[in-house]
């Protein structure tokens, strides 16, 4: 039986959950976690935490409350560490003005460390990932490539200068970019996750009716990302989003393969990816420069249903 209150639930592949609580408040609900991406325990805490928020800041959100979610094998797990993850977690909850509320652990054979977190939305300023119109420019809020440089650094070749680069990306919030959107008109969002760019744009452009249009070489990628996946550094993650994408995307004959598995790269925590109208993306863009000094770049369109639900040119 379908309950009137859902906004938004299991029937669109949106970032979270929407539920009414009166005319003009609803409730945002989401929860992620995962294993250690970085070495350090307070970097990988902020990490999570921010990936964890970036759920309700896609919907337009404001995010309030969270509750910890840890996994740890009790033997052989560091203390001081778990203590380092939690702290990073509270802080970077801290700065995007979150309450945590508490929290649960249980022993497992490896770390894992994420949170449930409650936000609230008028029902109206609600943004979907559904909801994107033909003629829509896409923006994006950071640039991609995580999985392959992280993948690097599991194998001990990523420089400490990139390694800072890509976690300080990572631990950023999309609070600004969220809170911009929304003035800016947004029609449609999505943040840039494990299904990678390629991933998420398809369930943008299937569950909105369209096909979206890619500019590869307009992509923001993080230093060194090419040089990297030449190098070999191609996460699992990325073999099984281009498989499973395969018949939805269509690439040009111009397009350097290497630089289509970036596209399909898995991220962690990454950026927005905006459907908006065009006449209103340059002063999204200027604002987000000139305000938080946010580089936000067009790379592409919402165009009419073809044959692929995604063309990069």
């Amino acid at each position: 039986m379908s309950n009137p209150d859902v906004l938004v639930g299991l029937d669109t592949r949106d970032d979270a959950g929407v539920y009414r609580i009166r005319e003009d408040l609803a409730m945002i609900q989401t929860v992620d976690f995962f294993t250690p991406i970085v070495d350090d325990p307070y970097d990988y805490g902020q990490i999570a935490a921010a990936n964890s928020l970036s759920d309700i800041y896609a919907m337009g959100g404001t995010p309030s409350t969270a509750l910890n979610i840890l996994g740890f094998p009790q033997e052989t797990v560091d203390k001081k560490a778990v203590s380092q993850i939690i702290l990073g977690g509270y802080e970077k909850s801290k700065e995007a003005g979150v309450a945590i509320l508490g929290g649960h652990s249980v022993k497992d054979p490896e770390l894992k460390f994420g949170m449930a977190v409650t936000g609230f939305i008028s029902p109206d300023e609600v943004v979907q990932n559904s909801t994107a119109k033909i003629g829509n420019v896409l923006v994006l809020t950071k640039p991609i490539g995580t999985g392959i440089l992280t993948t690097a650094l599991k194998k001990e070749q990523l420089p400490d200068d990139l390694l800072q680069i890509i976690t300080g990306k990572m631990k950023e919030l999309n609070k600004a970019a969220s809170e911009t959107m929304k003035r800016h008109g947004a029609t449609a969002c999505t943040d840039i996750t494990g299904y990678g760019l390629t991933g998420h744009l398809y369930e943008m452009a299937d569950g909105s009716g369209c096909a979206a249009k890619i500019d590869a070489a307009a992509v923001p990628l993080l230093p060194d990302v090419e040089r990297f996946a030449h190098a070999g550094n191609i996460p699992g993650g990325l073999r099984d989003n281009r498989k499973y994408l395969a018949s939805q995307v269509q690439i040009g004959p111009q397009v350097d393969d290497m630089l289509v598995n970036i596209l399909h790269d898995p991220q962690t925590s990454g950026g927005l990816l905006i459907a908006m109208p065009q006449d209103r993306a340059d002063g999204f863009i200027q604002e987000m420069k000139t305000k938080h000094q946010i580089d936000a770049v067009i790379i592409g369109e919402m165009i009419a249903q073809t044959d692929a639900a995604i063309k990069i040119l």
